[in-house]
């Protein structure tokens, strides 16, 4: 947004703000609709800016809004659900991976992407998964292994398999154990990165059941007052059925944003915003590229939900991450900190990251009915999205869910999901070097 544009939303937003009677008075209303006709044709104006709806319904000032300008995923290709999660089986199958875990693998990826998550779908399956198979780091098709069991708990081992395979399948067990006794929980220790949290509490509401899973990852967060990567970025995440299309699922990191997101900014070449990532001098850096590579040599660090310090609270995303990570780590004698880190600090060589993970499933029925369960949530959130809105926000409060939900209906109907260049070119890598992808995938739908 130019800065002329910028001073004039100020300006606009200044008379809402000291007139909140304005609308009954004529010269105010004229002065409103002389700086909203100039923010309107201003350089950079945003076409979708409640301004305009609050010009409309507040002030009775109608005109165009801009045109919305051209976005860079415009011209991108759509690839069709179905066609990307076959693709991303038969990625898998190439690795060795079985059918039926080749089949999950690629479900936990897609729903990622339908849901909007682009950081945790496509976007992983190469360089997370496919070059950690190929860096012997991370194995195809290993055993799930039972360490421990009682009738409500267990330990699992999944000894350095694919996480998107060992999560549904301890999710599943914690489920098992809560429709029969009320309560399951699972332990996991040598798992792997087990993609999108949200799918497993997901798998739970899907169930009756409400879901909650945390996963720790290679050290990223810096505790409040350091500047060395501890944590992982940890996400806690919780599933609640409700009487919506679509569950409560609140899924986000412990940081103020994960490293997924900041390779997302990376493809689309974009600056990290000021506040996410802080270096071993102090200073919050923006570079995304320079962020990057600092975090593999430990010399970049993210900050937890709250930003470094504790005036914002930071302090509070640094003890959800610490709570993380000791369910992840004390149950399971696992490692943290640099022994999951992915990288011998000595030979600048790949090493394996054993993760820990836990799942909990509560079974509704055995507390109440489920759908009075459905229609208690169901009408809180609902009056959550019904509340009075800040006038200068988006018009609308969202719930946790409802975004993803969006997400899902948007892509649907636009026939899939956009794959920018730097995802065609991992596809067209994955297709040209993997056994047998070639004679399936002569021809990329991009291509």
């Amino acid at each position: 947004m130019s800065a002329s544009a910028q001073q004039l939303r100020t300006d606009l937003l200044k008379i809402i703000g000291e007139n909140p009677g304005g609308h009954q008075d004529a010269k105010v209303r004229a002065s409103f609709a002389s700086k909203l006709q100039a923010y309107s044709k201003a350089d950079g104006a945003d076409a979708s800016d409640v301004i305009f709806a609050i010009g409309k319904s507040v002030f009775g000032v109608e005109l165009d809004s801009p045109t919305p300008a051209k976005k860079a995923t415009d011209d991108l290709p759509i690839v069709d659900f179905d066609y990307m999660k076959q693709f991303m089986k038969q990625v898998f199958l190439s690795y060795g991976v079985s059918p039926d875990r080749a089949e999950t693998c690629s479900d936990v990826l897609i729903e990622a992407d339908k849901r909007g998550i682009d950081s945790h779908g496509l976007g992983r399956l190469k360089p997370i998964y496919c070059d950690r198979m190929d860096n012997g780091i991370l194995w195809p098709d290993r055993p799930i292994d039972i360490v421990t069991e009682s009738e409500t708990t267990a330990l699992v081992d999944g000894n350095l398999g694919l996480g998107l395979y060992i999560g549904p399948h301890c999710m599943q067990m914690a489920i098992d154990k809560a429709k029969k006794y009320g309560v399951g929980f699972v332990a996991c220790r040598n798992s792997t990165h087990y993609g999108i949290a949200g799918y497993y509490a997901t798998m739970a509401t899907e169930q009756g059941c409400i879901g909650l899973t945390g996963t720790n990852a290679r050290p990223s967060i810096a505790p409040t007052f350091g500047v060395e990567p501890m944590l992982g970025t940890n996400p806690l995440v919780f599933g609640i059925p409700t009487s919506d299309e679509y569950p409560f699922v609140i899924d986000c990191a412990t940081s103020v944003n994960q490293r997924g997101k900041i390779e997302k900014y990376a493809r689309e070449g974009v600056e990290t915003p000021r506040g996410a990532v802080i270096d071993d001098k102090g200073i919050e850096r923006t570079d995304t590229e320079g962020i990057l590579r600092d975090m593999v040599l430990g010399k970049c660090a993210l900050t937890p939900m709250g930003g470094a310090g504790d005036k914002m609270g930071g302090y509070k995303g640094y003890g959800w991450a610490t709570t993380v990570e000791l369910l992840c780590i004390a149950l399971q004698s696992g490692p943290w900190g640099e022994d999951i880190c992915g990288l011998d600090r000595a030979t600048g060589k790949p090493k394996p990251m054993p993760l820990g993970h836990f799942f909990l499933a509560i079974d509704i029925e055995k507390i109440c009915p489920v759908d009075t369960f459905k229609k208690n949530t169901g009408e809180f959130l609902a009056a959550l999205r019904a509340s009075k809105k800040a006038p200068t926000g988006p018009g609308r409060i969202w719930t946790a869910g409802e975004p993803e939900n969006d997400a899902r209906t948007e892509r649907t109907g636009q026939g899939g999901m956009k794959v920018n260049v730097p995802l065609q070119k991992n596809m067209q890598a994955l297709r040209d070097n993997r056994p047998g992808l070639k004679e399936k995938y002569g021809k990329l739908p991009f291509e």
